[in-house]
Protein backbone atom coordinates (compact mmCIF):
# COMPACT_ATOMS: atom_id res chain seq x y z
CA UNK A 1 0.00 0.00 0.00
CA UNK A 2 1.16 3.53 -1.35
CA UNK A 3 0.51 6.19 1.83
CA UNK A 4 0.22 9.75 1.16
CA UNK A 5 3.66 10.52 2.89
CA UNK A 6 5.27 7.87 1.31
CA UNK A 7 7.89 5.32 3.22
CA UNK A 8 7.42 5.44 6.85
CA UNK A 9 11.20 5.30 8.49
CA UNK A 10 10.61 4.02 11.95
CA UNK A 11 13.70 4.74 14.33
CA UNK A 12 13.86 3.10 18.11
CA UNK A 13 16.52 3.47 20.97
CA UNK A 14 16.62 2.88 24.60
CA UNK A 15 17.72 5.64 27.33
CA UNK A 16 18.02 6.18 30.99
CA UNK A 17 14.45 7.53 30.48
CA UNK A 18 12.88 4.18 28.86
CA UNK A 19 11.92 3.08 24.90
CA UNK A 20 11.85 6.61 22.79
CA UNK A 21 10.64 6.10 19.18
CA UNK A 22 9.81 8.27 15.85
CA UNK A 23 8.71 7.73 12.70
CA UNK A 24 9.88 10.17 9.91
CA UNK A 25 8.07 10.53 6.38
CA UNK A 26 9.91 10.41 3.12
CA UNK A 27 7.39 13.11 1.42
CA UNK A 28 8.19 16.50 2.82
CA UNK A 29 10.77 14.74 5.48
CA UNK A 30 8.18 15.15 8.06
CA UNK A 31 7.86 14.03 11.90
CA UNK A 32 4.87 11.94 12.17
CA UNK A 33 5.43 10.00 15.39
CA UNK A 34 7.73 10.77 19.05
CA UNK A 35 6.68 8.76 22.29
CA UNK A 36 8.82 7.76 25.05
CA UNK A 37 7.10 4.71 26.58
CA UNK A 38 4.45 5.05 24.20
CA UNK A 39 3.67 8.81 25.36
CA UNK A 40 3.25 10.87 22.78
CA UNK A 41 5.43 14.01 22.28
CA UNK A 42 3.66 15.18 18.91
CA UNK A 43 0.20 14.79 17.58
CA UNK A 44 -0.02 11.65 15.51
CA UNK A 45 -2.37 11.93 12.24
CA UNK A 46 -3.64 9.20 10.53
CA UNK A 47 -1.67 7.07 8.65
CA UNK A 48 -4.34 7.09 5.36
CA UNK A 49 -4.26 10.76 5.79
CA UNK A 50 -1.67 13.64 3.47
CA UNK A 51 0.35 15.96 6.64
CA UNK A 52 -2.21 17.73 7.98
CA UNK A 53 -1.00 21.74 8.54
CA UNK A 54 2.12 21.15 7.30
CA UNK A 55 2.55 18.75 10.47
CA UNK A 56 6.24 18.01 10.75
CA UNK A 57 7.32 18.79 7.15
CA UNK A 58 11.21 20.60 6.29
CA UNK A 59 10.86 24.46 4.70
CA UNK A 60 13.40 24.77 2.31
CA UNK A 61 14.71 27.15 0.39
CA UNK A 62 12.49 29.38 2.44
CA UNK A 63 10.15 29.19 5.55
CA UNK A 64 6.79 31.23 5.97
CA UNK A 65 5.06 33.53 2.68
CA UNK A 66 6.49 35.07 -0.09
CA UNK A 67 4.06 38.33 -0.66
CA UNK A 68 2.05 36.96 -4.22
CA UNK A 69 4.97 34.83 -4.45
CA UNK A 70 7.03 37.51 -6.32
CA UNK A 71 10.81 38.62 -5.37
CA UNK A 72 13.31 40.46 -7.43
CA UNK A 73 17.22 39.34 -8.10
CA UNK A 74 19.82 41.43 -10.05
CA UNK A 75 17.00 43.57 -11.47
CA UNK A 76 14.66 40.70 -12.60
CA UNK A 77 10.93 39.74 -11.03
CA UNK A 78 10.93 36.15 -10.05
CA UNK A 79 7.37 34.30 -9.37
CA UNK A 80 7.38 31.85 -7.45
CA UNK A 81 4.18 29.23 -7.59
CA UNK A 82 1.35 30.15 -5.62
CA UNK A 83 1.06 27.91 -2.74
CA UNK A 84 -1.37 29.74 -0.39
CA UNK A 85 -4.07 30.54 -2.83
CA UNK A 86 -6.75 31.62 -0.04
CA UNK A 87 -4.03 34.61 0.91
CA UNK A 88 -1.71 34.42 -2.95
CA UNK A 89 0.97 33.75 -1.33
CA UNK A 90 4.00 31.66 -1.96
CA UNK A 91 4.46 29.51 1.03
CA UNK A 92 7.09 27.37 2.95
CA UNK A 93 9.11 26.23 0.74
CA UNK A 94 9.65 24.13 -2.49
CA UNK A 95 9.98 20.68 -0.92
CA UNK A 96 6.80 20.13 0.83
CA UNK A 97 5.45 18.13 -1.25
CA UNK A 98 8.81 16.15 -2.40
CA UNK A 99 9.77 12.52 -1.54
CA UNK A 100 12.80 12.75 0.19
CA UNK A 101 15.23 9.35 -0.69
CA UNK A 102 17.08 7.49 2.03
CA UNK A 103 20.94 8.10 1.47
CA UNK A 104 21.82 6.57 5.31
CA UNK A 105 19.60 4.01 7.87
CA UNK A 106 20.38 2.68 11.30
CA UNK A 107 18.36 1.47 13.86
CA UNK A 108 18.15 4.57 15.25
CA UNK A 109 18.67 7.09 12.72
CA UNK A 110 18.34 8.19 8.98
CA UNK A 111 19.49 10.45 6.57
CA UNK A 112 16.81 11.59 3.57
CA UNK A 113 18.17 13.64 0.76
CA UNK A 114 16.37 15.83 -2.14
CA UNK A 115 17.60 18.00 -4.58
CA UNK A 116 15.85 21.89 -5.77
CA UNK A 117 16.38 21.96 -9.33
CA UNK A 118 15.92 25.52 -11.14
CA UNK A 119 12.40 25.81 -11.36
CA UNK A 120 9.66 28.73 -11.64
CA UNK A 121 10.60 31.99 -9.45
CA UNK A 122 13.80 29.72 -7.78
CA UNK A 123 16.60 29.76 -10.69
CA UNK A 124 19.20 27.96 -8.50
CA UNK A 125 20.26 24.27 -7.78
CA UNK A 126 20.72 22.86 -4.31
CA UNK A 127 21.52 19.72 -2.94
CA UNK A 128 19.39 19.06 0.52
CA UNK A 129 19.39 16.21 3.45
CA UNK A 130 18.28 16.26 6.61
CA UNK A 131 19.64 13.67 9.11
CA UNK A 132 17.14 12.83 11.82
CA UNK A 133 19.34 10.88 15.12
CA UNK A 134 17.53 9.87 18.44
CA UNK A 135 19.45 11.08 21.39
CA UNK A 136 19.42 10.50 25.16
CA UNK A 137 16.51 13.08 25.74
CA UNK A 138 14.23 13.67 22.79
CA UNK A 139 15.07 13.81 18.43
CA UNK A 140 18.39 15.73 16.63
CA UNK A 141 17.66 17.25 13.84
CA UNK A 142 20.40 18.73 11.29
CA UNK A 143 19.99 20.27 7.88
CA UNK A 144 22.70 20.01 5.00
CA UNK A 145 22.59 22.17 1.99
CA UNK A 146 24.58 22.98 -0.48
CA UNK A 147 25.29 25.08 -3.48
CA UNK A 148 25.25 22.66 -6.43
CA UNK A 149 24.40 25.78 -8.90
CA UNK A 150 27.05 28.55 -10.90
CA UNK A 151 25.81 31.67 -8.92
CA UNK A 152 25.31 32.78 -5.04
CA UNK A 153 21.51 31.24 -4.05
CA UNK A 154 19.39 32.62 -1.34
CA UNK A 155 18.22 30.29 1.17
CA UNK A 156 16.73 29.75 4.79
CA UNK A 157 15.58 27.10 6.51
CA UNK A 158 12.42 26.58 8.80
CA UNK A 159 10.53 23.17 10.37
CA UNK A 160 7.00 22.48 11.52
CA UNK A 161 6.62 20.49 14.68
CA UNK A 162 3.65 20.21 16.63
CA UNK A 163 4.39 19.46 20.56
CA UNK A 164 1.90 17.67 22.93
CA UNK A 165 2.34 15.53 25.88
CA UNK A 166 0.05 12.24 26.01
CA UNK A 167 -2.27 12.40 28.51
CA UNK A 168 -2.12 15.56 29.46
CA UNK A 169 -4.35 17.99 27.58
CA UNK A 170 -2.15 20.79 25.13
CA UNK A 171 -4.85 23.46 26.40
CA UNK A 172 -3.30 23.01 29.70
CA UNK A 173 0.41 23.55 28.86
CA UNK A 174 2.43 26.27 29.48
CA UNK A 175 4.37 27.66 26.73
CA UNK A 176 7.16 29.96 27.02
CA UNK A 177 8.81 31.51 24.43
CA UNK A 178 12.27 33.21 24.85
CA UNK A 179 11.84 35.95 22.55
CA UNK A 180 11.74 39.60 22.84
CA UNK A 181 10.11 40.98 19.78
CA UNK A 182 6.73 39.95 17.93
CA UNK A 183 5.98 40.65 14.21
CA UNK A 184 3.44 42.60 13.16
CA UNK A 185 1.31 41.44 10.00
CA UNK A 186 -1.43 42.18 7.96
CA UNK A 187 -4.76 40.16 7.24
CA UNK A 188 -2.65 37.52 4.66
CA UNK A 189 -0.13 37.17 7.69
CA UNK A 190 2.55 39.35 6.02
CA UNK A 191 4.79 41.28 8.18
CA UNK A 192 4.06 45.10 8.50
CA UNK A 193 6.06 45.51 11.50
CA UNK A 194 7.96 44.30 14.28
CA UNK A 195 7.67 45.93 18.19
CA UNK A 196 8.84 44.64 21.67
CA UNK A 197 6.99 42.47 23.77
CA UNK A 198 8.04 43.87 26.73
CA UNK A 199 4.69 44.87 28.46
CA UNK A 200 2.21 43.07 26.02
CA UNK A 201 0.26 39.89 25.33
CA UNK A 202 3.03 38.83 23.15
CA UNK A 203 5.48 38.19 26.11
CA UNK A 204 5.76 34.49 26.74
CA UNK A 205 8.64 34.40 28.30
CA UNK A 206 7.56 33.39 31.67
CA UNK A 207 4.83 31.09 30.18
CA UNK A 208 1.33 31.62 29.28
CA UNK A 209 -1.78 28.36 29.04
CA UNK A 210 -1.95 27.55 25.87
CA UNK A 211 -5.97 27.07 25.94
CA UNK A 212 -5.49 30.99 26.72
CA UNK A 213 -4.38 32.30 23.44
CA UNK A 214 -4.90 31.84 19.62
CA UNK A 215 -1.76 32.37 17.65
CA UNK A 216 -0.57 32.18 14.19
CA UNK A 217 2.42 34.20 14.67
CA UNK A 218 6.19 34.82 14.32
CA UNK A 219 8.67 35.97 17.36
CA UNK A 220 12.22 37.74 16.49
CA UNK A 221 15.00 38.33 19.24
CA UNK A 222 15.26 34.74 20.15
CA UNK A 223 17.48 34.43 22.55
CA UNK A 224 20.63 32.39 22.64
CA UNK A 225 22.12 30.88 25.85
CA UNK A 226 25.49 29.16 24.68
CA UNK A 227 24.61 28.95 21.51
CA UNK A 228 21.27 27.46 21.84
CA UNK A 229 17.63 28.63 21.76
CA UNK A 230 14.67 26.99 23.37
CA UNK A 231 10.79 27.12 23.31
CA UNK A 232 9.13 24.98 25.78
CA UNK A 233 5.99 23.53 26.56
CA UNK A 234 5.21 22.38 29.94
CA UNK A 235 3.11 20.03 32.12
CA UNK A 236 1.26 21.09 35.07
CA UNK A 237 3.16 18.24 36.53
CA UNK A 238 6.35 19.34 35.64
CA UNK A 239 7.00 17.64 32.22
CA UNK A 240 8.01 19.29 29.66
CA UNK A 241 9.12 19.15 26.17
CA UNK A 242 10.88 21.33 24.05
CA UNK A 243 12.22 22.54 20.76
CA UNK A 244 15.69 23.43 21.09
CA UNK A 245 17.71 24.79 18.25
CA UNK A 246 21.19 26.43 17.06
CA UNK A 247 21.35 30.19 17.46
CA UNK A 248 21.02 30.31 13.71
CA UNK A 249 17.65 29.96 13.71
CA UNK A 250 16.59 33.64 14.96
CA UNK A 251 13.28 33.22 14.69
CA UNK A 252 10.15 31.26 15.63
CA UNK A 253 6.75 30.93 14.21
CA UNK A 254 3.63 29.75 17.01
CA UNK A 255 0.96 28.39 15.70
CA UNK A 256 -2.47 26.99 17.26
CA UNK A 257 -5.57 24.60 15.81
CA UNK A 258 -8.28 22.63 17.21
CA UNK A 259 -8.74 20.90 14.15
CA UNK A 260 -6.00 18.79 13.80
CA UNK A 261 -7.10 15.21 12.79
CA UNK A 262 -7.52 12.91 15.79
CA UNK A 263 -7.30 15.29 18.83
CA UNK A 264 -10.69 16.02 19.65
CA UNK A 265 -11.23 19.77 19.20
CA UNK A 266 -8.16 19.95 21.67
CA UNK A 267 -5.57 22.32 21.07
CA UNK A 268 -2.75 21.43 18.70
CA UNK A 269 0.13 23.30 18.48
CA UNK A 270 3.25 23.91 16.18
CA UNK A 271 6.56 25.90 17.89
CA UNK A 272 8.72 26.50 14.26
CA UNK A 273 11.92 27.03 14.59
CA UNK A 274 13.34 29.57 11.44
CA UNK A 275 16.36 31.36 9.99
CA UNK A 276 14.46 34.03 8.39
CA UNK A 277 11.03 35.39 8.89
CA UNK A 278 8.07 35.78 6.13
CA UNK A 279 9.20 37.66 3.36
CA UNK A 280 12.62 37.65 3.46
CA UNK A 281 13.27 36.70 -0.10
CA UNK A 282 12.13 40.62 -0.23
CA UNK A 283 13.42 42.12 2.66
CA UNK A 284 16.89 40.23 2.85
CA UNK A 285 15.95 39.50 6.61
CA UNK A 286 17.63 36.02 8.18
CA UNK A 287 18.55 35.55 4.47
CA UNK A 288 21.77 33.18 3.61
CA UNK A 289 23.23 33.85 0.34
CA UNK A 290 25.00 30.41 -0.39
CA UNK A 291 28.38 30.85 -3.27
CA UNK A 292 28.90 27.85 -5.72
CA UNK A 293 30.19 24.73 -3.71
CA UNK A 294 29.25 26.63 -0.16
CA UNK A 295 27.25 24.22 2.22
CA UNK A 296 25.11 25.25 5.18
CA UNK A 297 24.82 23.16 7.97
CA UNK A 298 22.68 23.43 11.18
CA UNK A 299 20.50 21.65 13.99
CA UNK A 300 17.78 21.61 16.09
CA UNK A 301 15.74 19.22 18.01
CA UNK A 302 13.00 17.68 20.09
CA UNK A 303 13.40 17.70 23.67
CA UNK A 304 11.97 16.44 26.81
CA UNK A 305 12.64 16.43 30.36
CA UNK A 306 10.91 14.84 33.62
CA UNK A 307 10.09 11.51 32.73
CA UNK A 308 10.72 8.35 33.93
CA UNK A 309 11.40 4.88 32.73
CA UNK A 310 8.54 3.49 34.93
Amino acid sequence: MTLPTGEHFVLETSTASGDLQATVTAVGAGIRTLTINGIQLVPEYPEDQPQPMGAGIVLVPWPNRIRDGIWTHDGVERHLAITEPSRNNAIHGLLRYTEYRPIARERDSVTLQATIYPQLGYPFLLGTAVHYELVADGLKVTHFIENLGAEAAPVAIGAHPYLKIGGVPTADLTLRLDAASHIEVDDRLLPTGEVPVDGTDWDFREGRRVGDVTLDDAFGEVASHDGTVMHTLTAPDGRSVSIWADDEFDYVQVFTTRDFPGEDGDVAIAVEPMTAPAEAFNSGRGLRWLDPGEEWQLSWGIRFEGFSAG
